[in-house]
């Protein structure tokens, strides 16, 4: 009987362990931290890297940072047998091939990288090579979709092998990417993996879960053959390759976790045309009050201007909590437009950093906190609740995870905290998540 292998998941935002429970989500990644994540008794951890709001220096650096100490820790905890999935966005965003080749030199040789971008719960889908994104019900190549015009991320193909060549400036061609389609997935290609070598680019077609489940069979059986295989991945692989039951507690019946049956607090960093659609209707909601923040105010005169949007923000959300209501903190929405990237991810900090200090001055006693948007959930975690490590509890809304701060915690001990993704759910996601969670309607 071989041992299943330790599933070592580098997240770029904290919204990749949306499809999976019950493991440790680690926001820090010194060696006993990773220890931590290595002894755990889930088969999966995940390491929170947050690299995609980082510049591809920052990123690179804090990759090869992770994986230094990793080797350490596998090393201390004796780990033989371990996958890496470099997980990142089902859209395409994201530092590849940056990620992928720093995991290769630091904790290679692999055998290969697979490209593996599908997320059924987020309406994700490989078929041909090429990724799809539904759009109102039309598979659409995501090319065509605003991600693909992402001022950072931006790419041109969603034919993956001419992705890969577009995102490795021709040091892969497309012509030299194997192609794991449908029909081979589902035929089996234990085979096929066994022979690739030197780290040979793969993309993976998938339009079911089945499909993935399949193909995290066949890699599971060549990694016990000893092939070293790393991931380029989003959601779906994890839930084939960590295979759980199901979650112990129902989406459904998840305000059983709210503290104290207490109203909860919402914050909205996202800025994804569908996050603010799901806004509109969760400020139509009972019990929810809208708190707006004017964040092109931060261009004019950053620290004061912070701090007096602190102040206004802090006194509206006690008023709410005290009238035992759900503030809705969030950004303003207009389009802004900078002159480059750096200034962007500048604004892009400072505008974290304010959402961190409204976090910071929540209600202690809120029953819960919904975080809106990856980069926003990740800098909850880390900054705002400054975890160190998290128990992921399941999902409350399908590619919509919770996790529950330690007991300890000094502010907010045993805090349910959903992490909600900026492209995830139609237009009412957001409203059934906090009506789940308040009660309303159950």
């Amino acid at each position: 009987m071989t041992t299943t292998p330790k599933i070592i998941v580098l997240d770029d935002d904290p919204t990749g362990s949306q499809t999976v429970h019950s493991c440790l989500l680690l926001m820090q990644w010194d060696v006993e931290t990773l220890r931590l994540g290595l002894a755990d008794a889930a088969p999966i951890f995940f390491v929170l890297t947050n690299t995609r709001a980082l510049t591809p220096e920052k990123a690179a650096a804090v990759t090869r940072e992770v994986c230094h100490n990793l080797k350490t820790a596998i090393d201390l905890e004796r780990i033989h047998d371990f996958l890496v999935v470099s997980r990142s966005d089902s859209t395409l965003r994201g530092h590849y091939p940056i990620e992928t080749d720093v995991i290769a030199a630091e904790l290679g040789p692999f055998d290969a990288h697979f490209l593996t971008p599908a997320f059924f719960e987020g309406g994700r889908t490989t078929r041909d090579s090429i990724h799809y994104l539904n759009v109102n019900g039309v598979d659409t190549p995501v090319h065509k979709t605003e991600f693909a015009r992402d001022s950072v991320f931006g790419y041109h193909h969603s034919y993956l092998p001419d992705y890969v060549e577009e995102k490795t400036a021709g040091e892969i061609s497309a012509a030299q990417v194997e192609r794991f389609l449908l029909a081979d997935i589902r035929a089996g290609v234990r085979d096929r993996l066994l022979q690739l070598h030197d780290n040979q680019c793969g993309v993976v077609d998938a339009v079911t879960q089945a499909d993935l489940n399949q193909f995290a069979t066949d890699v599971l059986a060549a990694a016990s053959r000893g092939k070293r295989f790393l991931f380029r991945s989003a959601a779906s692989l994890l839930t084939a390759l960590a295979a759980l039951p199901p979650q112990p507690i129902a989406p459904e019946a998840m305000a059983q976790y709210v503290r104290s049956g207490k109203p909860g607090a919402i914050v909205v960093g996202s800025h994804v045309k569908k996050t603010t659609e799901q806004l509109e209707q969760l400020l139509a909601q009972p019990g929810i009050v809208g708190v707006e923040l004017a964040v092109a105010r931060l261009l004019e005169n950053g620290d004061g201007a912070r701090s007096t949007l602190l102040t206004e923000a802090v006194q509206t959300i006690n008023a709410a909590h005290v009238a035992g209501n759900t503030p809705v903190i969030y950004t303003s929405r207009q389009e802004l437009t900078f002159d480059d990237t750096q200034t962007r991810l500048d604004f892009g900090a400072a505008v974290s950093a304010l959402l961190m200090d409204v976090i910071r001055h929540l209600p202690s006693d809120i029953g819960f906190l919904i975080s809106k948007g990856g980069i926003t959930s990740n800098d909850t975690l880390s900054k705002g609740l400054a975890l160190r490590t998290a128990r992921l509890l399941g999902q409350v809304l399908a590619g919509v995870s919770m996790v529950r701060t330690p007991s300890e915690h000094p502010q907010f001990p045993d805090l349910p905290v959903v992490l909600f993704p900026g492209n995830v759910g139609d237009a009412s996601a957001l409203a059934i998540v906090y009506q789940r969670l308040a009660g309303i309607g159950q």
